[in-house]
This record gives C-alpha cells, sequence and structure tokens, in this order.
C-alpha cells in the first residue's frame, strides 16, 4: 500500500531529476541533494512522515539555512 501512496511524487521527482535538474545552476547546500533525500525520505518513511521531512528540508536550503551532510533520519 505505502508504495502505491508514493509512487507517483516518486515519478514527479525523477521527472525533476531528469527534466528540470540538468538545466539549472548546482545550489543544493545539501549532500545529499534535496531531491535525492525526498526520494530517500518518501521509500523509508511513507508519504505522510517522509513528505514532511522532504517539504522541511527544502524549505531549508536557502542562504540563511543549513548546509553540508544531512542524510535521512
Amino acid at each position: 500500500m505505502k508504495k502505491i501512496l508514493i509512487a507517483p511524487f516518486l515519478l514527479l521527482v525523477k521527472l525533476y531529476q531528469i527534466l528540470i535538474s540538468p538545466l539549472t545552476p548546482a545550489s543544493c547546500r545539501y549532500s545529499p541533494t534535496c531531491s535525492h533525500y525526498t526520494l530517500e525520505a518518501l521509500k523509508k518513511h511513507g508519504l505522510f512522515k517522509g513528505g514532511w521531512l522532504a517539504i522541511k528540508r527544502i524549505f531549508s536550503c536557502h542562504p540563511w539555512g543549513g548546509s553540508g551532510f544531512d542524510p535521512v533520519p
């Protein structure tokens, strides 16, 4: 059931990685990148907790936010 719920979101992130990300300069302040973090969080924690972790991570990726190595908990 978890795989069915997260499948459309995984597809959206993969499409972003393939179609949009190569056209923009690398600007993610974290390792792994925010898109890779999102994929891993969704796979590991499911739609709700993984989605929440991904949203928190994306909103902290700005010049005054954090940076460095930040794995999925």
